[in-house]
């Protein structure tokens, strides 16, 4: 299949739009350059503000736009959090998140990688187009918080966007390891919901799921990847190193006053 134009996905902008569609919260507001975003408190991802772009450049519309969002969330019985990406662009909100007492948590990488490489197919890995029950069960016993509820909405965020699904058993059949290829776009692919069993960790099971889920975006014309890791996750930043993936950026989370602990990465 020819190769698919793509954006260049070192540049954050570009690549924020598709990571925002890649997991997308089913309730969502526009408001002033800020996209606020909630599903019922399942990953901080999809209940959080993403500040696409400024108000109107001044402290005193940021302040405005903060009580406006302030009191969407009180609403919805959520916090406040900001997805706020590690450049320059977010100096300005930084500095007014730093005077209301905004914390800092969950520093994520970015990582990316361009098509090609990819491994023969490994014909024990099961591709589907939509989560398995088997394969909702692992990734939630190693990812979620919550009842069926907040399962339930997950399901839904996951179901918001085109997406392949791997799933691989161990030697007994139990799933072992599991991930998803989100496709938003016709040129490029997010790798999300990597997750292995905590008994079949470093047996290769991850690394299996990945390369199966990059050889078939190959396979569709995809030109390039990204990813999502807590920098604090250094067994999985190995994995993804090895496969080729590098730094295109960061961002963190800035919570304020927190209520409760939301699911999820």
């Amino acid at each position: 299949m020819e190769r698919q134009a793509m954006p260049a996905l070192a540049a954050l902008p570009s690549l924020e739009t598709l990571m925002d569609a890649a997991w997308p919260s089913p309730d969502r507001e526009e408001a002033g350059g800020w996209v606020l975003r909630a599903a019922d408190g399942v990953t901080q991802r999809a209940n959080s503000i993403w500040p696409r772009s400024e108000p109107d450049g001044t402290n005193h519309s940021r302040l405005a736009s903060l009580r406006e969002a302030r009191t969407w969330y009180r609403s919805r019985r959520l916090p406040v959090i900001f997805q706020v990406f590690d450049d320059p662009r977010s100096a300005a909100l930084n500095a007014v998140l730093d005077e209301e007492g905004f914390t800092r948590q969950s520093e994520t990488l970015i990582l990316v990688r361009d098509a090609g490489g990819s491994a023969p197919r490994d014909t024990g890995v099961e591709l589907s187009a939509e989560p398995s029950d088997e394969w909702l069960r692992l990734w939630w016993s190693v990812d979620g918080r919550g009842g069926d509820d907040s399962l339930g909405t997950a399901r839904s965020i996951l179901r918001g966007c085109q997406s392949l699904y791997a799933l691989v058993r161990d030697d007994g059949g139990v799933p072992a390891a599991v991930g998803r290829l989100a496709l938003p776009s016709g040129g490029a692919g997010g790798l999300y919901c990597m997750a292995t069993h905590r008994e079949n960790r470093r047996r290769g099971y991850g690394t299996r799921v990945l390369q199966s889920l990059l050889r078939e975006g190959d396979t569709r014309g995809l030109g390039s990847y990204w990813l999502l890791v807590t920098a604090a996750n250094a067994g999985a930043r190995e994995l993804y190193s090895k496969a080729g993936f590098t730094e295109a950026g960061r961002y963190y989370y800035r919570q304020e006053r927190p209520k409760r602990h939301l699911t999820g990465c």
